[in-house]
């Protein structure tokens, strides 16, 4: 059994110490200052809008928006609202981070470089404590499955590993990012080595009604990924010739940590993104003869009852 297995089966674990950094918000294009900050044990994950006072949790029920990122929200609060929160939220998964504060002043997450990898280097940074706390994983039972109207799919199955397990394939006919799939076991090493630095990306031809519509404000070649046709238009090139089916995986890594604890399942996936992730995760959650909960405290649980 690996450190993830380790991680999933048992304490819970926090950050040691607060770390900052700061970065403009891709679709707003607002500086804005994030600061990781420990969080009592249990609490698990939420983001404090400092700038306007209010505080998020980390849940795949408070997700209010799905066009190009993944966005939470507060009901009846149309300010109350945090964008692009999938890098980072795949990070403190990936880390084995159950409790967390992610503390903002703007409306979104900062981009930085598009992947995931700098918010590792801050977690990294930060360090990891357990906490005596139990912690408790959802074991995948059955096999859930939603797709949309365009032949888009995506499913959670029972792994019988304590893993999540993943397998996606993209297509973009006519482009350079053409049909690509990648499967990877999720783990702290894999994810650095597989995912992390996989970049955001998007369609030069999108880009300017993107721009109209009031989005990608901050995107730049600096933080994305800009296909032409046949053409990387980023002057360094892809930093993997698969960097864009392994950037929606890392998506998925951090859409599928929105469900509270980690899942031990196996997730496979065709043109998935973050409203059918978002839409697998809801639609896992509400049968519930199709998870339980696998880890310490549900071994504690059984016992007790």
């Amino acid at each position: 059994m690996d450190g993830f297995a380790q991680l999933s089966l048992g304490r819970r674990r926090r950050l040691a110490a607060s770390i900052a950094c700061r970065g403009v918000g891709l679709h707003s294009g607002a500086p804005i200052t994030l600061t990781l900050r420990p969080a009592a044990a249990g609490a698990g994950i939420s983001f404090l809008r400092s700038d306007i006072g209010v505080c998020i949790p980390a849940r795949h029920d408070h997700v209010v928006d799905t066009r190009l990122c993944t966005a939470l929200g507060l009901p009846g609060r149309r300010d109350a609202r945090v964008g692009t929160v999938e890098h980072v939220m795949a990070a403190l998964a990936a880390t084995g981070i159950d409790d967390a504060l992610v503390e903002l002043d703007g409306p979104e997450v900062p981009i930085l470089d598009g992947s995931a990898e700098p918010f590792l280097f801050l977690l990294a940074c930060a360090g990891t404590v357990e906490a005596a706390a139990p912690r408790r994983a959802i074991e995948v039972l059955k096999a859930v499955r939603v797709q949309d109207v365009h032949g888009a799919w995506a499913e959670l199955a029972p792994n019988g590993e304590p893993f999540l397990d993943a397998t996606l394939s993209i297509e973009f006919a006519g482009t350079a990012i053409g049909a690509q799939t990648h499967t990877i076991r999720v783990t702290p090493d894999s994810f650095r080595e597989e995912l992390a630095n996989a970049r955001t990306f998007t369609l030069a031809e999108e880009v300017s009604a993107l721009r109209a519509a009031g989005l990608a404000q901050g995107g730049g070649l600096h933080n994305a990924i800009v296909v032409d046709g046949p053409l990387i238009l980023n002057p360094t090139g892809l930093r993997r010739p698969d960097e864009f089916v392994r950037h929606k995986l890392l998506d998925v890594v951090g859409d599928l940590a929105l469900a509270g604890h980690p899942i031990h399942g196996r997730f496979t996936g065709h043109r998935s993104g973050h409203a059918l992730n978002n839409q697998l995760l809801r639609a896992l959650l509400a049968d519930r003869s199709a998870w339980a909960y696998a880890g310490l405290s549900a071994m504690a649980e059984r016992v007790a009852a």
